[in-house]
């Protein structure tokens, strides 16, 4: 067995905490959702965002039915809410880390406590336990753990959705597309640009575990996209208009 799985197996027994507080504080975190919070605060308490526009509990639908300024303020919040759980994923698996010294080792398990944290901050977003299980659809959350995780792999889905946007003006399009693109992106970032040049540094478990993560979060987030996909599918998905 490879030392990543080796030290991930052994973790289990002595350090069931970890395992335990990393979901349960991503989802809760997760669960604060900035689009009702920010909708509610800006109408004086007169309006919910999942009854406004689309129904979406997330930034397109703050921009498009309440405006550009709740819009930013929403997307800031989503992002930071991820940010932060999944630092707090990466620090409760260092702990996991402990009798471990190669630090490239050391860092590939504190990225499987980060992936863990990600993935459940996105559950609590769209399923949010504060707001009746009804949320958004996680995409500027998975945004934040791209960037969190692997810098390389969020500038290639950027680059992937400012194309898509910049020709279609719809905001959908290139969500769905960059969260299809998540796993083949991050295979290529930890098997190509890693693994093959750092040899057996880098262990293939982590190349499967962090693809094998990041296929479940754009899997996710497409799925919660089905009614978009819908009406791409059918020409009627609208360009992208803020309220003023």
């Amino acid at each position: 067995m490879d030392p990543v799985l080796t030290v991930l197996s052994n973790s289990f027994a002595p350090y069931w905490w970890c395992w335990l507080l990393t979901p349960v504080i991503a989802y809760l975190l997760g669960s604060i959702n900035p689009a009702v919070i920010v909708t509610k605060i800006w109408t004086k308490g007169k309006k919910d965002i999942r009854d406004m526009g689309s129904g979406n509990a997330g930034f397109t639908n703050v921009l498009r039915s309440v405006g550009k300024v709740p819009a930013i303020i929403t997307i800031v919040c989503d992002a930071l809410k991820c940010v932060i759980a999944v630092l707090i994923g990466g620090m409760l698996f260092s702990v996991v880390t402990g009798s471990v010294t190669d630090p490239i080792y050391k860092e590939m398990v504190i990225n499987v406590g980060k992936y863990l944290a990600g993935i459940f901050c996105i559950l609590g977003h769209s399923y949010p336990l504060y707001f009746h299980f009804k949320g958004g659809k996680g995409v500027v959350s998975a945004a934040a753990l791209m960037l969190t995780e692997d810098w390389r792999v969020f500038l290639m889905v950027l680059g992937t959705f400012l194309i898509l946007f910049l020709l279609f003006k719809i905001i959908s399009l290139g969500s769905i597309t960059g969260a299809l693109l998540y796993g083949p992106y991050t295979f290529l970032a930890t098997f190509f640009f890693d693994r093959i040049p750092y040899g057996d540094n880098i262990v293939m478990s982590y190349v499967v575990i962090s693809t094998c993560a990041a296929l479940i979060i754009g899997v996710f987030v497409t799925v919660k996209h089905k009614d978009n996909i819908k009406r791409l599918l059918r020409g009627e998905e609208k360009k992208i208009t803020a309220k003023k």
